[in-house]
């Protein structure tokens, strides 16, 4: 049998099986496995039962289609508001290769948790910004910005009269209810994935991997329920304590006023206490375990999966409350205190990502691995860029939102500074990136042009097509751009952390706007302070128009739901081991369906399985592969084609992708071929170390098939690239040379009714 997996994007099991009657074997309408309908058993067992393992026949094809996964219903464009989370997950998995486990690679992990832990802080704290500063502290204060909005006229005090919620406490205490719902989605959308994707267990092997073997064949590796639970309790707990100091410090800050009130300050002053220590609670639960994978882990902490989010919700309520005491002669001017909170948050960030990148460096000196990105440092790389999303998407919904409650910046103070030292760096880092682009366009360019000899090599006695020539050499030279995404991430994160460390050093040097902080410098200087105050906040302007138009049509329209899809298929593969409100990863029901379905066909008819996995599926099928019994890989081969196995899971995630791990599923597997095209930006080749047996590469197919007319091809052949592998007649001849390969057992007796 060949079972069919597709890549990025999705498509139809009718499209993969090349029939329009095409028959669900198993599965469900997110994902399944499909057949033809004349490769179906009848139910009275007399048809073609026995065409799964019978000699001399082309072998029975199914193709899982897992695309649902992705790109399912219009709930999936919320998961857009996801993406910093995502991004903070994927530097878990970036950690450069070690021998074994050891205290550095669980420092690492410790080290991007906590990341991720401070991105749900800032995630809560913006709507914080927005709903309790700008909206119930500021605008609700000013009688003109909130004559502009009637809905907000029962908060003002002007406006109602010195109505009950005009105060300012009660005002904060109201408006905390925003933050404290979006907490409490993040929750419920992280559970409620879990349960429709990761809750599916493993086959279970009992063989434990050898050490130079990959982490995803072990037993506990696609189900981390134990560690998500937990991350979800102290993420959800550290949501509701930042939104309870927000509504908690100000009155705090009130009362402990010389002269105030004594009760209500030393009640402050608890609270205060209390928040404190229940969020070393929170940062102790996430630095306390990481994942377990060498076991199948199905234990909860209850207690503490209840008294986290249960105590942090608690404290909150208590803070409102006090919040609501009534306070004579309390006004709101200004803004809240949140640009300390907000450059704490940016401190610790810098801090986190500087000493990650000191341990993956000292990873990889110790195993290095020349082909690893950036040289170990992708992992701190990339959690640098999920810092700076998650800072920007902040500052940009405050701008965006102080600018709709006062659009002539005259009736209140405004977002913290902070924020807007925020969007003040955007330019910069553009202008760098920009620069980067010329580079690269004039390295392509250059490329290109030397392709074209090589093209006209590759087709001597033929006519030459100039135009075809230069489309061909274009193509090719197009596709390399893949691997310059290291250069592309280490230029890009070198400008934001040190366009970081200046935002953050000149929000706290003089608690100015960039424009007010140099309205005293020389000309040059003042120029380019306004400058980049003023396009920063029009690029995060135009960007949140960019992201909520796009998610707006992803709600609606199934096709750019699938190119969404598309980016999820990358960055959602692997499970959420630092952040549980990331999207959910899909692997942890694709790998067990795989795994099952291929576990129990060779079980029960003794036949030969072919994984036959294109682009983001042949990663798939190398997973699902390692998670079978020794006995039943030397009945599976692997064909993969177009795959970004050692190009860029390889390249990025060398400790679960490295040569080391590819080598080790080489030796295990009954046998393993890979196809590939110059043209294909994506797909490559797996490169094993020399001495590992037979070769895994093809060499580059073809492409186009046919340089000018052929009898073959009479009309002018595509450029394929990136699809169409199926096509080639080299896919045939190799899925066929690897079933000749693998040695079948007897078939073991079938049942008489039922499906296969």
């Amino acid at each position: 049998m060949e079972l069919l997996v597709h890549g990025v994007g999705g498509t139809t099991p009718e499209k993969m099986l090349g029939d329009p009657r095409t028959v669900r074997v198993t599965g469900d309408d997110t994902a399944a496995v499909f057949r033809r309908a004349d490769d179906v058993p009848d139910p009275t067992g007399n048809a073609s039962q026995a065409l799964d393992a019978t000699p001399g026949r082309d072998p029975v094809r199914e193709a899982y289609v897992w695309c649902n996964l992705t790109s399912g219903n219009g709930t999936r464009a919320l998961w857009l508001l996801l993406l910093p989370f995502m991004v903070v997950n994927l530097a878990h998995w970036m950690r450069p290769a070690a021998k074994s486990p050891g205290p550095m690679v669980r420092l690492y992990g410790l080290l991007v948790r906590l990341a991720a832990l401070t991105l749900t802080v800032v995630l809560v704290a913006a709507a914080c910004e927005v709903a309790l500063d700008l909206v119930a502290w500021q605008c609700a204060g000013a009688p003109a910005c909130a004559g502009r909005h009637s809905w907000l006229a029962f908060l003002s005090p002007a406006r109602s009269d010195g109505g009950w919620w005009s105060e300012p406490g009660r005002r904060l205490a109201l408006a905390a209810l925003a933050p404290t719902l979006l907490t409490a989605l993040l929750w419920y959308l992280s559970h409620r994935t879990w349960s429709a994707y990761e809750s599916h267990q493993p086959l279970t092997v009992t063989v434990e991997p050898g050490p130079d073997e990959s982490a995803l064949g072990r037993p506990g590796f696609w189900y981390g329920r134990r560690l998500g639970a937990r991350l979800r309790a102290a993420h959800t707990a550290a949501g509701l304590l930042t939104v309870a100091a927000a509504v908690t410090l100000p009155a705090a800050r009130f009362d402990h006023r010389p002269g105030g009130p004594a009760p209500l300050n030393a009640l402050g002053v608890l609270l205060g206490l209390g928040i404190l220590l229940w969020a070393c609670a929170v940062v102790s639960v996430v630095c306390r375990r990481g994942r377990s994978e060498r076991r199948l882990d199905q234990a909860l902490d209850r207690h503490l999966l209840r008294a986290l989010p249960l105590g942090a919700a608690a404290l909150l309520l208590l803070g409102a409350a006090y919040a609501c005491w009534s306070r004579p002669g309390w006004h709101s001017a200004g803004r809240l205190p949140g640009d300390p909170a907000f450059g704490a948050l940016m401190l610790a960030q810098g801090v986190l990502v500087v000493a990650l990148a000191v341990v993956a460096r000292q990873l990889h000196l110790r195993l290095p691995d020349p082909r690893a990105a950036m040289r170990g440092l992708g992992g701190p790389a990339v959690a640098l860029l999920a810092c700076a999303l998650g800072g920007v998407a902040s500052g940009g919904v405050a701008q965006r939102v102080a600018d709709w409650l006062d659009g002539t910046r005259s009736l209140i103070t405004g977002p913290p500074v902070t924020l807007t030292w925020q969007a003040s760096a955007i330019p910069p880092v553009l202008a760098v990136l920009l620069v980067l682009t010329a580079v690269l366009a004039r390295r392509t360019a250059r490329l290109a042009h030397a392709e074209r000899r090589r093209v006209r090599d590759e087709h001597p006695g033929e006519p030459e097509d100039p135009t075809r020539t230069r489309r061909i050499a274009h193509t090719r030279a197009m596709a390399t751009l893949t691997d310059r995404a290291p250069l592309v991430v280490a230029v890009g994160s070198a400008a934001t952390l040190l366009a970081g460390a200046g935002a953050l050093a000149g929000s706290l040097a003089g608690g100015l706007a960039p424009a007010q902080a140099a309205r005293h410098a020389v000309e040059p200087v003042r120029i380019a302070a306004e400058t980049c105050q003023a396009l920063g906040s029009w690029l995060i302007g135009v960007g949140f128009l960019l992201f909520v138009t796009w998610g707006r049509r992803a709600y609606k329209d199934a096709s750019a739901r699938r190119t969404i899809g598309i980016l999820w298929d990358v960055g959602t593969f692997w499970p959420r081991a630092a952040h549980p409100f990331a999207p959910p990863c899909y692997a942890e029901r694709a790998v067990p369906d795989l795994t099952w379905r291929a576990a129990t066909w060779t079980e029960r008819t003794g036949g030969r399985l072919v994984l036959s996995g294109h682009s983001q599926g042949s990663v798939l099928v190398a997973a699902a592969a390692w998670q079978l019994a020794p006995a039943v890989r030397n009945r599976v081969a692997l064909l993969t084609y177009g795959s970004p196995l050692e190009r860029l899971y390889g390249r990025w995630f060398p400790a679960h992708f490295g040569p080391t791990a590819l080598a080790a599923l080489h030796r295990d597997i009954g046998c393993w071929r890979n196809l590939h095209r110059r043209t294909d930006p994506i797909g490559g080749p797996v490169r094993l170390p020399a001495g590992h047996g037979p070769d895994v590469d093809h060499e580059p197919l073809p492409d186009p098939r046919a340089y000018g007319r052929t009898p073959e091809h009479p009309l002018p052949a595509p450029i394929l690239g990136h699809s169409d592998y199926q096509e080639d007649p080299a896919f045939t001849r190799e899925r066929d040379r690897l079933l000749a390969r693998l040695r079948p057992d007897l078939p073991a007796p079938r049942p008489e009714t039922g499906r296969t």
